[in-house]
């Protein structure tokens, strides 16, 4: 039996820093790996706080997004997983720019660490229209 599963690879956000896929299209969804505050132009984290990093993660969601045809405004649902706790009113605030109405459903996370020495990182899942 075939499984309906297209990966997708967004040239334009950074090159994924492990063995998998920017995301994977199935089953009317879009499910978006993690993504860190790089600058997909310079390969690094971005300077600036963590609102900041915060915004990196969400811009390159809506870049991988954009490649499959797809838009962030329709996540049902995000993983934020941050390496201090402490972070989570300044990331609530810049997560809500991205998300001012109708939000999707989310879970917060505080992890030991993450990729690259990143503080932040963000995931998806995208309801795609039929």
């Amino acid at each position: 039996m075939s499984v309906d599963r297209q990966p997708v690879t967004a040239s334009d956000a950074p090159a994924a820093a492990g063995p998998y896929s920017h995301a994977v299209r199935s089953g009317g969804f879009l499910f978006l790996s993690g993504q860190t505050p790089v600058d997909p132009a310079a390969g690094k984290l971005v300077d600036g706080d963590i609102g900041e990093h915060t915004r990196q993660c969400l811009r390159n969601l809506q870049t991988v997004c954009a490649e499959a045809g797809a838009s962030l405004a329709d996540a049902v649902r995000c993983g934020i997983y941050v390496t201090d706790i402490g972070t989570f009113g300044e990331v609530n605030a810049a997560y809500a720019e991205f998300f001012p109405e109708n939000p999707p459903a989310r879970s917060t996370i505080g992890v030991a660490s993450l990729p690259l020495g990143a503080q932040v990182e963000i995931d998806a899942i995208v309801a795609l229209g039929s």
